[in-house]
């Protein structure tokens, strides 16, 4: 059956940096779509994280670069199994040199960090109980 994916495509001022924050955050690199331009991070079998230097990027687009130190152009927000791994994740990401960024939003049956990667994309993390979601 076909799953679509999802590519996000984010401008990284150095390349080799970034993955080295996205590998530390337990992700991997595929080689096979990466070079000296761009490196695709795997985060599950349907969402790809493709980073991209910037004067690789700007060829895909004729609209300035934002930055995303002081613009917000996406809010990236992935799901957790759990809690725990919420705080597993955004921790990790605060050690690899992300920042920590917003309020903890704990709703009891709905839990949520987030950070900023080296480039000041905000990344969301949430848990949902599997229960609060069937109704």
């Amino acid at each position: 059956m076909y799953q679509q994916m999802i590519f996000v495509n984010l401008p990284v001022n150095d390349l080799d940096a970034s993955k080295k924050f996205f590998t530390e955050l337990g992700y991997t690199i595929n080689p096979q779509f990466s070079d000296e331009n761009a490196a695709s991070v795997v985060i599950s079998d349907t969402i790809v994280a493709m980073l991209l230097t910037k004067p690789f990027y700007s060829t895909f687009t004729k609209k300035a670069i934002a930055d995303a130190t002081t613009t917000s152009e996406v809010l990236i927000c992935l799901s957790a199994q759990s809690r725990a791994q919420v705080d597993e994740l955004v921790d990790r990401a605060i050690a690899a040199g992300g920042t920590a960024t917003g309020q903890t939003q704990d709703h009891g049956f709905m839990y949520g960090r987030a950070f900023d990667d080296l480039d000041g994309h905000t990344w969301e993390v949430m848990w949902m109980d599997p229960a609060a979601v069937q109704g």
